[in-house]
């Protein structure tokens, strides 16, 4: 029998611990897509090509993808409150240095420093959300974590655009390292990596089941069982073809798309990746609902891929423009990606529950090497034909052909992802891991 609590009690300190590392992981998300937003600024400030541009957004993602594994460590030893608490703080140093730079060197250590404070922070709210939520509503859970975090998102495409009427780019990157700091400090006082800490049993105490076995070896011998571990990689190989691919589109390459080769400003081309954005949010929250409701992993990662490599083709072959079918191109391709919430719930579920950290870390480091990778080879393929053409102040002008080749370039990444859907072992919604 489990031991007495109060469960009024528990839900709140549950969903308290929640709120706090949701808002970081928000953060996490307005970084990732705001290079977009201010591509010209960026450009004009440095003075800098579209391989340069795309070096710099992508370092985010370089030690975003380097630390996914000790992120993933972190959070299984030290605990979620910890590594969460120092990412925010390291991330809001970066991102008051990033909008104080001068020089295009300063700026790359200002990004990097956000990639590498927010690195922990997913990993972190993910191995929170395996302890202190049920294992059978865990994609549910999961869904409407890449939903709230998708504000975030959000809130770098339109609103940002809205918001750079009023405020310099530089301002705004300073305001938000002083909330990230503040993050942390409210991650130390309110977070707990655990329900025992607080008193209370261990939500599969609370079900009538045994507790997990604790570890029973050093950290480095799990983290080999974790890389050995066949089962995962086509997880990992899902997420770096297409939410890399896709967060590589919108966050950087998307707005320039739409602005050098359909002639949209900045605010209008906004709302293409603001939907898509939103769509993606839906499609996290659907795809880990209808897998869980189901039962099955793997025919809703098929599925999602399908779509997406659909999606891509269309925007690669189809005579698209501003419109309704450039808009519903955009739309369906941030649905479709939307499954790949699922890939956790499938890495948390071929894994032993103690190294549930180390797993998902292991798929989410495809994700950002996927992007990290995405974005410095879109615009190297743009450079490879262009012309040689430069605006009046100086930038770089591209045209239709060089973005289609970057076009070609997202749809492989898709049928990768496609081709590793297949691969992936069906766990029903449960461990088929013994500890």
């Amino acid at each position: 029998m489990p031991q007495a609590y109060d469960p009024a009690r528990f839900e709140r300190v549950r969903w308290t611990i929640y709120s706090v590392l949701i808002a970081a992981y928000m953060l996490v998300f307005f970084h990732r897509f705001a290079p977009a937003m201010v591509s010209g600024e960026l450009t004009e400030a440095f003075g800098v090509t579209a391989a340069a541009l795309g070096s710099l957004s992508a370092m985010y993602f370089y030690i975003y993808t380097a630390m996914q594994m000790p992120a993933g460590v972190l959070a299984d030893t030290l605990g979620s409150r910890f590594a969460v608490m120092l990412g925010n703080a390291v991330a809001g140093c970066g991102s008051i240095v990033f909008g104080l730079a001068e020089t295009l060197a300063t700026a790359s250590v200002g990004r990097f420093l956000v990639g590498l404070g927010v690195s922990v922070v997913f990993v972190g709210l993910m191995k929170s959300n395996s302890v202190w939520f049920s294992e059978r509503k865990y994609g549910s859970i999961s869904g409407l974590t890449l939903l709230l975090g998708n504000l975030g998102a959000i809130a770098a495409t339109g609103p940002l655009a809205l918001m750079l009427l009023v405020v310099d780019w530089r301002s705004l990157f300073v305001a938000l390292g002083v909330i990230a700091i503040g993050l942390a400090v409210l991650s130390w006082w309110l977070v707990r990596d655990k329900p025992e800490q607080m008193g209370f049993p261990s939500v599969r105490e609370m079900e009538g089941l045994p507790p997990a076995t604790p570890r029973q070896q050093h950290w480095i011998r799990d983290l080999k069982s974790v890389v050995s571990n066949r089962r995962l990689w086509p997880g990992f190989i899902y997420d770096f073809g297409i939410t890399g691919s896709l967060f590589g589109m919108l966050g950087l390459w998307a707005i320039p798309l739409l602005r050098d080769v359909h002639g949209l400003s900045r605010g209008d081309a906004s709302l293409y990746t603001t939907l898509a954005t939103v769509a993606f949010a839906i499609g996290c929250l659907v795809a880990g609902n209808v897998s869980d409701r189901l039962g099955r992993r793997r025919p809703v990662l098929q599925a999602g891929a399908l779509a997406y490599l659909g999606m891509c083709l269309g925007l690669l072959l189809l005579p698209w423009g501003p419109g309704a079918l450039g808009l519903t191109l955009f739309i369906l391709l941030g649905l479709s990606a939307g499954c790949f919430v699922v890939a956790y719930a499938h890495a948390k579920e071929v894994a032993p529950p103690a190294f549930s950290g180390m797993a998902i870390a292991l798929v989410n480091t495809g994700l950002f090497l996927g992007a990290a990778l995405f974005q410095p080879l879109f615009g190297w393929v743009m450079d490879l034909g262009w012309d040689g053409t430069l605006s009046a102040t100086g930038a770089p002008v591209y045209d239709a052909g060089d973005y289609q080749r970057g076009l070609w370039l997202l749809t492989g990444f898709a049928a990768l992802a496609t081709v590793a859907s297949w691969l992936l072992v069906e766990t029903r919604g449960k461990n088929i891991v013994e500890d």
